[in-house]
């Protein structure tokens, strides 16, 4: 008896251990790099990117493992992982000159 509680003891503490995570935190996200309509969405097909935003201005290939590839827009980059979005990213617009 004694054996099968410090059994059940020793699985309780080593599972546990397992539900404990790690938490990434990304300061300077700008909450306009979230979700939107006028992005493509993640997870939609490359087909769905064209037949919704129009052809790319440029189509990089595929590279790595998994494979990544990139088309540009004319306001954004759609990043996709095989032939699914993997994520939108706005392109910087350029700020106004300083006043002296």
């Amino acid at each position: 008896m004694v054996m099968k509680l410090a059994a059940i003891s020793l699985a309780v503490l080593i599972t546990t251990g397992a539900v404990y995570a790690d938490t990434l935190i990304i300061d300077k996200m700008d909450s306009t790099q979230g979700e939107r309509s006028d992005r493509p969405a993640r997870g939609a097909t490359m087909t769905r990117v064209e037949s919704s935003f129009g052809t790319p201005i440029s189509k990089q290939p595929a590279v790595g493992d998994p494979p990544i590839a990139s088309w540009e827009y004319q306001d954004f980059t759609v990043y996709f992982e095989y032939d699914r979005v993997l994520h939108s990213v706005n392109k910087p617009t350029a700020s106004a000159p300083a006043k002296e």
